[in-house]
């Protein structure tokens, strides 16, 4: 009979992971995730903040947010507009300097923007 070393190195493999996984798996049948494991606390809900005129903290960080906003949004129209103007009497073949920088000033707004309302 002819010697495997692919079976041997296969079959120490098996045993060395049933070794050292035997431990692990024996603490997981002791708690199950249902039941709180000791050490651990449970979660507690967030508890909606109150700023000291009463109202709720999300609600004025959230006004705060939309207003801020729409200023940026009246800022990128407003951009925006003053861009195909100036593209408009630039010319076919000239691109000004500074339409290249309300571009910059366009996407940095609309990042701005984009950040404020994944949040």
């Amino acid at each position: 009979m002819a010697y495997d070393s692919n079976r041997m190195g296969r079959t120490r493999r098996h045993a060395l992971l049933t070794l050292f996984l035997s431990p692990v798996l024996s603490a997981q049948e002791q708690f199950p995730p249902d039941s709180s494991r000791p050490g651990t606390f449970p979660k507690q809900p967030e508890e909606d903040r109150r700023l000291p005129d009463g109202k709720s903290q999300k609600d004025a960080i959230a006004k705060q947010n939309h207003e801020q906003s729409l200023k940026d949004v009246n800022e990128l129209v407003q951009a925006a507009t003053s861009l195909r103007d100036e593209l408009q009497k630039a010319g076919t073949y000239v691109v000004p300097l500074n339409a290249v920088k309300k571009t910059e000033e366009i996407e940095k707004l609309a990042r701005r923007i984009r950040g404020r309302l994944k949040a």
